[in-house]
Order: C-alpha cells, then structure tokens, then sequence
C-alpha cells in the first residue's frame, strides 16, 4: 500500500486528474454490470474506490499547501 500511495503523490496534478475520471468511469462500469450480471472480480470495486480516495487526498493536500504557500506580494 505505501507503494501506491508514493507512486500517486509521483503524479503530476494533471495526471491524478485524468486517472481520476478514468477510475471513475470504471467505478461506474463496474457498479452498471453488477446490477446487470454477476462481475468476475468483485474485488476491483474496493480496489477502485480506495484509489479514488487516495488520489482525492493527495489532490486536496496539493491544494492546501498551495493556498497555505505565500502569493509573493510585499506587505508593509
């Protein structure tokens, strides 16, 4: 598991962003043939919706620090 969450904060934002539609798009897939038809591998379901969570947690930690970061203007 830390070698998937050391390779997800590797990504660039960018990356994370296209695997993230990605997954979910797989997510909804999965969940659309479930209903349908008995899924081979159930336990892809729990695999794709833990990433999606460790992608959403290093994006919003990104997005803290880069709101926390100074914007470089000079107060007086």
């Amino acid at each position: 598991m830390k070698k998937l969450i050391t390779e997800i904060r590797g990504q660039d934002t960018a990356e994370l962003k296209a695997k993230l539609s990605d997954l979910r798009k797989e997510q909804f897939q999965l969940r659309f043939r479930g209903s349908a038809e008995e899924v081979a591998k159930t336990t892809r379901h729990r695999e794709v919706r833990r990433t999606i969570a460790r992608i959403l947690m290093v994006l919003a930690d990104r997005a803290k620090t880069a709101a926390a970061a100074p914007k470089g203007g000079k107060t007086k």
